[in-house]
């Protein structure tokens, strides 16, 4: 005999399935922005700028070849990342690092009027270490800076969301 139990697992874990949930902002669809045009002014091709680039052309926002024919101009000022030692073993080996990433930003139109006073991206991950998995540990590693890099290229999508001209002073 099927316990009522078994017959309602089942039924509770497909309405959980169908109800469509997902963090607000989480997803990037359907992106709104209230600017027409978007040029990017970086320092070199990067990963950070070609995943932004992708996901800006994703969201029908293609950054457009120069800066005369844009609405606003999203300056990438720098992006940097360190790797600081967080704690020792007792011998004096590393157990942990701080890894960081950062970007810094302005975005601004050809009047040179602010849109988004200049601001920075700032992303903080530990990761714990071994000598003994050196390569497993590199591959940590790398995987929680692209983890940071999209992490910051979503925050900068959103920010551009809401950029509008500041007032003058």
């Amino acid at each position: 005999m099927i316990s009522l139990r078994n017959l309602l697992l089942p039924l509770l874990l497909l309405a959980l399935a169908a109800c469509g949930f997902h963090l607000r902002g989480s997803d990037l669809r359907d992106v709104r922005f209230g600017f027409k045009s978007l040029y990017l002014k970086t320092q070199g091709e990067t990963p950070f700028v070609v995943e932004l680039r992708r996901t800006l052309s994703k969201n029908k926002m293609e950054p457009v070849a120069t800066a005369d024919q844009a609405e606003l101009i999203l300056e990438i000022v720098s992006e940097n990342t360190t790797k600081q030692i967080l704690s020792l073993s007792g011998s004096g080996r590393v157990r942990e690092y701080q890894l960081g990433y950062r970007i810094s930003m302005r975005v601004y139109d050809l009047q040179q009027v602010e849109w988004l006073p200049p601001d920075d991206v700032e992303l903080n991950r530990v990761l714990t270490y071994d000598d003994a998995l050196i390569l497993a540990k590199a591959q940590e590693e790398a995987q929680l800076y692209k983890d940071m890099r999209d992490d910051a290229v979503a925050q900068t999508v959103r920010r551009l969301m809401r950029a509008k001209p500041q007032p003058q002073e």
